[in-house]
């Protein structure tokens, strides 16, 4: 039986996808929920979704773990962010919340993904 790639069937491109078969290990592994200004929490995977022509990102999912090594699902401040100026917008958010968002990890390579 051949595999499908739906990313392409559908048209949708990917940036920083995870292969097959990791989203459910990762699902298969979350521990519970946390808040992004848990103390020792490390973003771990950031997923992003637009629409092309669309100036927004939505937040699909975002995974941490926690300091005792456990997968969470995060808790964000935001749902939504400004494709031009994502980066800016998380720490502006970071800001305010007292959380440092690059010690988090969120902006190391391989944590965001992005589909459009």
């Amino acid at each position: 039986m051949d595999t499908i790639d739906y990313r392409n069937v559908y048209g949708a491109i990917e940036i920083n996808g995870l292969a097959p078969g990791e989203q459910q290990r990762l699902l298969d592994e979350l521990d519970g929920e946390a808040d992004w200004a848990e103390r020792g929490l490390r973003i771990v995977r950031l997923r992003l979704l637009t629409d092309p022509g669309f100036p927004m990102y939505d937040v699909s999912y975002c995974y941490g773990r926690t300091a005792d090594g456990k997968l969470v699902r995060v808790r964000l401040p935001f749902y939504q962010l400004t494709k031009r100026k994502w980066k800016s917008e998380v720490i502006e958010h970071a800001k305010r919340d007292g959380v440092f968002a690059k010690a988090l990890g969120i902006f190391d390579d391989g944590v965001v993904s992005t589909l459009s």
